[in-house]
């Protein structure tokens, strides 16, 4: 029997999502995109689940696209989501990458899919295509230039030269390092920080964050208005305060 290839697992209120093709350095074929794809609606739709988090099995991330499967005509894009099941709309829950090992070609950008990242010190970063005829053509030439120095940008796509994490976090894509082995226990550090928060609030946080640079700069704060609106009107934003006033924790409601 054929193990799955995107196992999940519950933790309180954070689903961890772990690619499990350790035998091809867990790269995606149309399968494992298809499974990450429906693990994240199940991340949508419960509203227990605050937070997921994106890992990969056996210490290493994810090699991206699975190149013999891409040979035979086998193409890690889902309807739904896109590529590898993520990449063309990720979920409106804020999502952690977990990264040992290397995030390497697609897993670079199955990594920048994710809204924060937690990695091992030894981890390494990158966007080889350029040495196999390729380009980076799932999210990373995009994105790379509005998050990172331009110039980095350049440097990572057309020499394909890896860089290891301390220099990622240098540069703003990786959030915490860890020692080897540690990025997992990190990112549910980093979730339960997360899930403690208010989930309207954190939710609307998330897609002005994500929206902000595509709106136009005189309507800017009109649309954020829209958002948080909603949000500053709501039974948590009441709780939230009453709570503090009282010195207590607050009880959340989502609504």
């Amino acid at each position: 029997m054929l193990s799955e290839p995107i196992l999940s697992e519950r933790r309180d209120r954070v689903l961890v999502m772990t690619v499990n093709r350790p035998e091809v350095r867990n790269a995606f074929d149309f399968a494992t995109a298809d499974a990450l794809s429906n693990a994240l609606d199940e991340l949508e739709r419960d509203d227990e689940l605050r937070v997921g988090v994106l890992t990969g099995a056996g210490g290493h991330f994810s090699a991206g696209m699975d190149l013999e499967a891409f040979q035979r005509g086998d193409v890690p894009y889902v309807a739904k989501r896109g590529i590898f099941g993520i990449v063309n709309a990720p979920p409106s829950k804020p999502l952690i990458a977990a990264v040992e090992g290397g995030a390497l070609a697609g897993g670079f950008e199955l990594m920048l899919a994710c809204d924060m990242v937690t990695a091992a010190a030894d981890a390494r970063f990158g966007i080889p295509e350029v040495k196999r005829g390729l380009l980076a053509a799932a999210g990373a030439l995009l994105d790379l230039p509005r998050r990172i120095p331009p110039a980095i940008a350049y440097e990572l796509a057309l020499t394909g030269e890896p860089i290891a994490a301390s220099r990622a976090a240098e540069l703003g894509l990786v959030n915490r390092v860890t020692d080897a082995g540690g990025a997992l226990d990190e990112a549910l550090r980093l979730a339960g920080e997360i899930a403690a928060n208010a989930p309207l609030a954190v939710a609307a946080s998330k897609r002005v964050l994500a929206e902000t640079l595509s709106w136009d700069p005189g309507e800017r704060w009109a649309t954020q208005g829209e958002i948080a609106g909603p949000v500053l009107t709501s039974e948590d934003a009441k709780e939230g305060t009453r709570a503090f006033l009282e010195g207590r924790d607050p009880e959340w409601r989502g609504r």
